[in-house]
């Protein structure tokens, strides 16, 4: 499973309630994901193109355990997310639902916005196609692979 698409970069400890501001929680997925970074990146939402990549820092999706977070931006198309390291259960969410994540030490100071990148699941492996540097990634367990191409957990199970 290759994804490829421009990189979004973010710092280190992005949270919960900067993904999803808490003042939106009661919105329909539609309405909240408007406001989607708001907090952080006013101009994310407008200028997010599906199909875009999450380049974070570590500990990306701290905080709350909102399961919004990974929701909304899974809404907006973000087709992937790569950073240093996860909340744990922000990474959980997100395999769950089918929004691809990944760990890759060393990623956050390699790549800069809008540089282009393919992040190979099986391989683990992320490239910067912009520039020509390649990173090793933690792998996946082969069921949160499989989970991820059949677009979450519950589309998984349904299948078997």
């Amino acid at each position: 499973m290759k994804i490829t698409g421009p990189a979004w970069t973010f710092g280190n400890n992005v949270d919960t309630d900067q993904i999803t501001p808490g003042h939106y929680m009661d919105l329909p997925i539609e309405e909240m994901s408007k406001h989607v970074f708001e907090p952080i990146a006013p101009e994310f939402v407008s200028d997010f193109k599906a199909g875009g990549i999450i380049v974070g820092g570590s500990n990306f999706g701290c905080g709350s355990s909102r399961e919004t977070a990974p929701d909304a931006l899974k809404f907006l198309g973000v087709a992937a997310i790569v950073a240093e390291s996860f909340a744990r259960i922000f990474f959980r969410n997100a395999i769950a639902i089918g929004l691809p994540v990944l760990v890759c030490p060393g990623i956050a100071s390699a790549v800069s916005m809008g540089d282009e990148l393919e992040v190979d699941f099986e391989a683990a492996r992320v490239t910067n196609l912009s520039t020509k540097k390649q990173f090793q990634a933690t792998p996946l367990h082969h069921i949160m692979v499989e989970s991820l191409k059949k677009g979450g957990i519950m589309k998984m199970l349904a299948d078997t």
